[in-house]
């Protein structure tokens, strides 16, 4: 491959930035990924995306607006993605390159990118387990690795404390959200009902996120079965889909509660659907800063969740939300039945979430934190003209904070 030249920003003009993953299904990390792409400066920016699989919904919708790949990777142990990536990167000439979560397209995509000679390498990571568990084998490539993002206060010194990361290297951008788009809307919330045969007065409680096992929507399933004995009238809406599908359905045949809890799938308009709801609920096992939360907060909606990440950040216990020990059935039960039962607390709660939701997280504030991050360490390798070959990698140590 010839050589080229990687220009100061002045001269540069827009950043490749690529953008890697292992899919797109319809879920929170995914979905802040997609507000973070279009919303990214056009003039100083050209996103593209790679997904090492295949490209999933929401890679779908993304692949009509920016050049989207797919299909590198064929299987765990299929060696040949690493010669694949560092082509791809070399033929588009990518400038930066941000590894969204843990696991292969984290080891492989900065690894092809170093060997490639991009300029920056940076990892998202939106959790603070599995399957965001950083392993030993990612771990070895951390001099070669400019920034480790996190996505709140506390997965930050989580990723120094915990993961073992150098301080110097990890940086948090807060998830954001549009709370234009993520708004109350009574004319959604009626045709939605309508929809599913809900009734106008029958408290609803939703919950949005990929069907994974550590979302555990089967311990959504269970507190839904025990609300229902004490507010019969509920009803409780699965938006996502992913590998525990059947076994959230067997969830709710075993339970007898398949009329009452309904499995949407993937929605794109998610907006609407939470403004169909009252109250939303998160039963993950382990979470960083769940950008579903926010957006049921922009909605007007109480929470319940788990207190794990930066979770009780984001709700403010008593005013916004409830909080309860992950895993803990019989207290998330609770939770459910207090507020599902009480809708003059839900209205008011309600409220206070979008008040919170604003101050917390602003998606300029998040899109311009992406931009600045990426901006200064290509500056600080490439004050001035540069010519670097294909696999020359960085200039200067790698290894030495930009």
């Amino acid at each position: 491959m010839s050589r080229y030249v990687r220009q100061p920003l002045d001269r540069r003009g827009p950043l490749r930035v690529m953008f890697t993953t292992t899919s797109m299904p319809v879920g929170g990390a995914e979905t802040l990924l997609v507000n973070l792409i279009r919303r990214l400066d056009r003039t100083r920016f050209a996103p593209e995306l790679c997904c090492t699989k295949e490209r999933g919904p929401l890679g779908e919708e993304l692949a009509q607006e920016i050049p989207t790949f797919e299909h590198l990777l064929s299987g765990k142990y299929d060696l040949r993605v690493l010669p694949r990536m560092i082509e791809l990167f070399r033929m588009r000439q990518i400038d930066a390159i941000v590894t969204v979560g843990a696991g292969d397209k984290m080891f492989w995509g900065r690894l092809a990118a170093y060997l490639a000679g991009v300029p920056v390498i940076a990892s998202a990571i939106h959790s603070t387990g599995w399957p965001d568990s950083i392993n030993w084998l990612n771990r070895r490539l951390t001099a070669i690795t400019d920034r480790f993002i996190g996505v709140a206060d506390p997965h930050g010194k989580h990723l120094v404390k915990v993961e073992g990361f150098p301080p110097e290297k990890v940086v948090v951008i807060r998830n954001g959200i549009d709370t234009a788009r993520f708004r109350p809307n009574s004319e959604a919330r009626r045709k939605l009902r309508r929809e599913l045969q809900i009734a106008e007065t029958a408290p609803v409680c939703g919950i949005v996120a990929a069907l994974r096992p550590e979302k555990d929507h089967r311990l959504f399933v269970a507190a839904a079965a025990n609300v229902l004995e004490t507010v019969p009238e509920a009803r409780f809406l699965i938006v996502g889909d992913g590998p525990e599908r059947p076994g959230i359905e067997a969830e709710c045949r075993e339970l007898g509660v398949e009329r009452q809890v309904v499995l949407m799938g993937n929605r794109s308009d998610i907006p609407e659907v939470l403004a169909a709801c009252d109250l939303f609920a998160l039963t993950s096992k382990n979470e960083a800063s769940p950008v579903s939360i926010l957006e049921a907060m922009s909605v007007e909606l109480p929470i319940v969740a788990p207190r794990v990440g930066s979770i009780p950040q984001a709700v403010d216990e008593g005013k916004n939300g409830l909080l309860y020990p992950a895993s803990d059935l019989a207290a998330v039960a609770k939770a459910m039945q207090e507020l599902l039962s009480s809708p003059a607390r839900l209205r008011e709660m309600g409220t206070s979430a979008r008040e919170k939701s604003i101050r917390y997280g602003s998606l300029e504030t998040m899109v311009e934190g992406y931009e600045g991050l990426i901006e200064s360490i290509y500056s600080a390798k490439y004050p001035e003209s540069a010519e670097i070959g294909p696999r020359a990698g960085y200039a200067g140590n790698p290894a030495s904070p930009a």
